[in-house]
């Protein structure tokens, strides 16, 4: 699993909160001065993912505007860029002209070694997200195309945005089935998608090397087959046309994960028909029909393939749930 470490201003007097959540961003990130029109009863919580270098940060909090100044870049600079997934309210970066304001749909990268103001607005009570640091040591792009990258809006809905976003929300909501080997996967793989989305951000794609692309092609092929696990005849030929590559070339990017195509597809049925016949809104769907929606034509072929997986009849999975 990676190193976790949580706080949460609810274990402190109220009048100490505010300070609190201020002292522990500057202490775990990178200095900040923070203002808030709720300081005197402040709600904070954040939760700190560590991969490898590669800080993941889930957090909850009342808006806030957050200030880096030139002199607090010169008492510490992390050179690091962070990069805010907005989840519910929306994020408001910079003034007057240079302003730029996003939400769920955007993604703003900034640079800590550069000077910025951010307001957060609530969309109700609290302002939700998730915080992603990565330092700039580990993008393999020149200096100038990350530069051109930050700064600016950049789409969190589609192409390398879309993927980055749905893998480090994803990677916050469950970390109890990663391995100790994981972080360090689970760190390439976020910075090879911020290379690519920087890259394309700023027009660098040729200066990207062959394997954030090749991360962000497996990828997507992973983000398909999950959308497509209904469809009984999804196999290689469909998943490779759909991507405008080669079978050849599809099952060498599984091989080199140390799996195979069929094996990839098969256990992600299995493990959303364990889910599926676990779901209390499904009780009354049968088991037959539990295989149909998950890819698999024939029940009995289903309930030997579900018992080798998960050491038990779908039957007994579904009774012991219940």
């Amino acid at each position: 699993m990676p190193t976790e470490t949580r706080f949460s201003t609810d274990d402190l007097p109220v009048h100490d909160r505010f300070d609190a959540w201020r002292e522990v961003i500057s202490r775990t990130h990178a200095p900040l001065e923070m203002t808030s029109e709720h300081a005197g009863d402040f709600y904070g919580s954040q939760r700190i993912l560590e991969l490898d270098g590669v800080l993941v940060w889930p957090t909850l909090f009342r808006s806030l505007t957050f200030h880096r100044t030139p002199k607090l870049i010169r008492c510490f600079d992390p050179e690091a860029i962070h990069i805010s997934f907005v989840l519910r309210g929306s994020h408001c970066h910079g003034s007057g002209a240079h302003e730029h304001v996003y939400g769920p749909a955007g993604i703003h990268p900034i640079d800590t070694s550069t000077p910025f103001t951010l307001a957060t607005v609530a969309a109700g009570p609290l302002v939700s997200g998730i915080g992603l640091e990565i330092p700039k040591a580990l993008i393999p792009l020149p200096q100038r195309s990350v530069a051109r990258a930050v700064g600016r809006t950049l789409p969190a809905d589609r192409g390398a945005g879309a993927l980055l976003r749905g893998y480090v929300t994803r990677l916050a909501a469950n970390t109890a089935s990663f391995r100790p080997q994981d972080r360090h996967w689970a760190a390439a793989v976020l910075t090879d998608l911020v290379t690519v989305l920087f890259a394309d951000a700023a027009g660098a794609a040729r200066a990207v090397p062959e394997r954030p692309h090749r991360r962000a092609l497996t990828l997507r092929i992973r983000s398909f087959i999950a959308r497509n696990l209904h469809d009984a005849d999804l196999d290689p030929a469909a998943i490779a046309a759909a991507h405008h590559i080669s079978v050849s070339h599809l099952h060498r990017l599984f091989r080199e994960d140390g799996t195979s195509v069929a094996r990839w597809i098969r256990e992600r049925r299995l493990e959303r028909a364990r889910r599926e016949l676990t779901d209390p809104d499904l009780r009354d769907l049968p088991v037959h029909a539990i295989a149909a929606r998950c890819g698999f034509r024939h029940p009995a072929g289903f309930s030997r393939a579900f018992r080798a997986f998960h050491g038990a009849a779908p039957g007994e999975v579904r009774a012991a749930s219940a």
